[in-house]
């Protein structure tokens, strides 16, 4: 993927996951967008498109960074729903500001996932996600891996609204949950 310094390649570079598609191909469109701000994070948030894939919903992943790569963050944002993107996942840690800059510049859902990458544990992220001034509204999850995973679930039962095949799934998921399985 381009982007693994922070910056994302003007007229794309996203990594498609769930339908497996690159630049250039022709595949269903991402419906979820993950967001993260730093290449270090791509192991944490790459729980959230793991979770996607297991109900077969295409994501894209992307580094963009509120403070690095602002105009490409919001530019995204701003086009996420020309491209079929639905929901939005974004994952920062420490002042954590993705998720509300990106919520600043669209409509669609975005769900923020606080990161640990200082010296707090994520508390830090997990405060400044969490405190969005009223009118920029950003569902926040737990911490790391959990809230990833969580996220790419909360973005699933949002999908399902107005799919019943993913309704489906997602009641088999619950089903297999309470018998033990684990996600």
């Amino acid at each position: 993927m381009s982007g693994e310094s922070g910056k994302r390649a003007k007229g794309g570079g996203a990594e498609r996951i769930g339908s497996r598609a690159r630049r250039g191909t022709t595949s269903t469109p991402a419906q979820v967008g993950i967001l993260f701000g730093s290449g270090s994070d791509r192991d944490v948030m790459s729980e959230a498109a793991r979770v996607l894939g297991k109900f077969g919903i295409p994501c894209e992943m992307n580094v963009l960074s509120a403070h690095r790569t602002p105009d490409e963050a919001r530019d995204y944002a701003r086009s996420a729903r020309e491209k079929g993107i639905q929901v939005l996942i974004c994952g920062a840690g420490m002042a954590a500001h993705l998720a509300g800059a990106v919520a600043a510049s669209t409509t669609l859902p975005v769900l923020g996932v606080p990161l640990s990458a200082g010296t707090l544990g994520g508390l830090d992220a997990l405060l400044s996600t969490v405190q969005m001034p009223a009118g920029v509204p950003v569902g926040t999850l737990g911490i790391g891996a959990a809230g990833a995973r969580n996220a790419a679930l909360l973005a699933a039962q949002i999908l399902a609204l107005a799919n019943p095949g993913l309704r489906r799934k997602l009641d088999t998921h619950k089903r297999e949950m309470a018998r033990g399985a684990k996600l």
